[in-house]
């Protein structure tokens, strides 16, 4: 049993030893992705990044319009533009459906597949003990797609991760260094409900911390839990820096499940959204590329 549990520990922890990564990079070349210089790591642009998300947040704030009043209370331009939204879904609605009522209110997996198309959702993975995976549940998701996000408190270079980082499988790292520990359990689960704590601003939410529940609000908050690609099994998703401009909408940043660690800096949050690199049927799996290498 021990030596059972050594190997378990091992296959997990290997991809993060240097020495291992070294003498494997050529056997493991199938599995490597290149890119020509850190710039150039774009499959989709930011700007189909950015609609993706607006689409998809506008879409879940309208589902949860009856909850939003203290926020709409304070913004009364973006009422009277979500309420024109409103008023023409359920116009849609009641021809489609016959629904006379009250607004219907939808599940979040519902949403996203009624605005892109598509559900995503956690699962026992595929592979032989790879623990948790993602799968496309419903639906049909194309080439070039944001198909989930990657979720967690976003580390600087010079800030401190040690503590969250002893054990922890779930660490991302940038292009550019910036680490994004997205364990949504212990330690790590304790420091991003801290910062969000930190930086709500009335009834502002500026992240969602539901993705450290087995219920995200946001459904494509499971991005942490998508398996490396093997031989038998080719990434079908790649990992895609995406830089949150300072004009998102402040209403919508309560679906972002991101926070930076530390509040004082002045630069944008960083995320990381996964983007299919070809079309991909409802019952896959997903599965990425955890190497990147610049050239």
């Amino acid at each position: 049993l021990l030596l059972r549990a050594l190997r378990r520990r091992w296959a997990a922890y290997k991809y993060r030893f240097v020495p291992w990564l070294a003498l494997n990079l050529r056997r493991q070349r199938r599995t490597l992705r290149y890119v020509p210089e850190s710039s150039q790591d774009k499959i989709i642009s930011d700007e189909d990044v950015f609609e993706t998300l607006l689409k998809t947040f506008k879409a879940l704030f309208l589902n949860d319009f009856s909850r939003q009043a203290d926020i709409l209370a304070l913004l009364p331009e973006v009422k009277c533009q979500y309420l024109e939204l409103l008023t023409l879904e359920q116009k849609w609605s009641k021809v489609t459906s016959c629904n006379h009522g009250s607004q219907q209110v939808f599940s979040p997996e519902e949403v996203l597949l009624n605005t892109l198309g598509f559900t995503v959702r956690r699962d026992r993975s595929s592979l032989v003990s790879a623990g948790t995976g993602v799968f496309v549940t419903k639906g049909f998701v194309p080439k070039g797609t944001v198909v989930s996000m990657y979720p967690g408190t976003v580390y600087r270079k010079h800030e401190p991760i040690f503590f969250q980082s002893l054990g922890n499988p779930f660490i991302f790292r940038c292009i550019d260094g910036i680490l994004i520990d997205g364990n949504d359990k212990r330690l790590s689960r304790s420091v991003y409900r801290s910062c969000r704590r930190r930086d709500q601003l009335g009834p502002f939410q500026m992240s969602d911390e539901s993705w450290l529940t087995a219920y995200p609000q946001n459904p494509l908050a499971v991005g942490q839990y998508v398996n490396n690609c093997s031989y038998e099994k080719a990434a079908n998703v790649c990992y895609q820096e995406f830089d949150v401009p300072g004009h998102f909408p402040l209403e919508l940043k309560q679906y972002l499940p991101n926070i930076v660690y530390n509040h004082d800096t002045e630069s944008h949050l960083r995320c990381v959204v996964l983007v299919s690199l070809r079309d991909i049927k409802q019952g896959e799996e997903l599965f990425s590329n955890y190497y990147t290498v610049v050239r």
